[in-house]
């Protein structure tokens, strides 16, 4: 069975509880290939629990969740040492964010302090306790949930943790059919406990490494990159894509080649992610908001204005 085939089924099974929501999915998966974690705002109740659930479920992973409440701290993230007076040691405690694929909910509504541990986690693949570095499982994957940040008692995330993320996806309400399926299957359809893994994690972790071996002609790297610089001279953005946007860019483009069935990137892949991998790392000047204009906007035009690279890989 070859990767598409792999990914296909762990899509498929995710569908048998989710309705309508192939994209995300689809989105949600490519960034666990690629190494990287999604932030994903929406309002509650659209969900977002059972899609990171299901995912878990259908690659064996070992799921942990973390409410984030305003009172919560780092400790409850990373894990605690405890002193055991029978061996007078002091004995570590894993936090939640010791699992394959953590669903970190809510994330704006806790400090600061707290988002800050759970990051730095996401950005080393380890966490530090009383000094000691304890590396964390592989494959790792955050899929952080956020309330809209006009909703009251959040706390925006800063920049430079925003961009700790590689995609940024928005579920939306499903559509009335979607609804009245939803209805339909209430107390009938497969539960979430009962769904059965359908990959392994051994090959996940080897998916993963087909990711990188996935071809990126020097045209679509340097369109990525002129895709890059071109956000950080538009006029209503006071903060451009950074380089790790670019990276990020890329290794999503190879992520969703291979998802695809493809062992090289195309175009068509660059133009499709650079909504979801830029969306949060374009940030406004407050001009662009009284003019109602929002990052997906000026994303879409700098596409239009960019010029796509015609070469081809030789065969293809």
């Amino acid at each position: 069975m070859n990767a598409k085939e792999q990914l296909d089924k762990v899509l498929d099974n995710i569908e048998k509880v989710m309705i309508g929501k192939r994209e995300v999915a689809e989105l949600s998966l490519a960034a666990l290939l690629a190494g990287g974690h999604v932030l994903l705002e929406d309002v509650p109740g659209v969900g977002k629990t059972m899609m990171v659930r299901a995912l878990a479920k259908s690659v064996s992973a070992k799921f942990k969740r973390i409410q984030f409440t305003p009172d919560l701290l780092p400790s409850d993230v990373l894990g605690v040492s405890i002193y055991n007076p029978r061996d007078m040691e002091f004995h570590f405690r894993p936090g939640p964010i010791m699992g394959n694929i953590v669903l970190a909910d809510e994330i704006n509504r806790t400090s600061p302090k707290t988002q800050s541990a759970l990051l730095e986690g996401m950005e080393e693949s380890s966490v530090t306790v009383d000094g000691e570095t304890m590396a964390i499982p592989k494959p790792f994957f955050v899929m952080a949930t956020q309330n809209p940040i006009e909703y009251e008692g959040t706390y925006p995330l800063p920049e430079a943790q925003l961009d700790r993320f590689l995609i940024k996806l928005k579920m939306g309400y499903p559509t009335r059919e979607e609804e009245m399926e939803v209805l339909k299957r209430s107390g009938q359809s497969v539960s979430i406990e009962s769904l059965a893994s359908v990959i392994s994690l051994e090959e996940l972790l080897e998916i993963q490494e087909l990711v990188k071996r996935v071809k990126v002609e020097e045209t679509i790297r340097s369109y990525i990159v002129d895709l890059a610089l071109h956000t950080r001279e538009d006029p209503y953005v006071y903060l451009g894509v950074s380089p790790r946007g670019s990276i990020a860019l890329m290794k999503a483009a190879q992520a969703y080649a291979l998802l695809t069935g493809r062992d090289f990137v195309k175009p068509d892949d660059v133009q499709y992610l650079a909504k979801f991998v830029f969306r949060h790392r374009v940030i406004l000047r407050p001009e662009a908001r009284y003019d109602g204009i929002t990052a997906d906007e000026i994303i879409e035009r700098i596409l239009t204005k960019t010029r796509i690279p015609v070469k081809r890989l030789a065969g293809r």
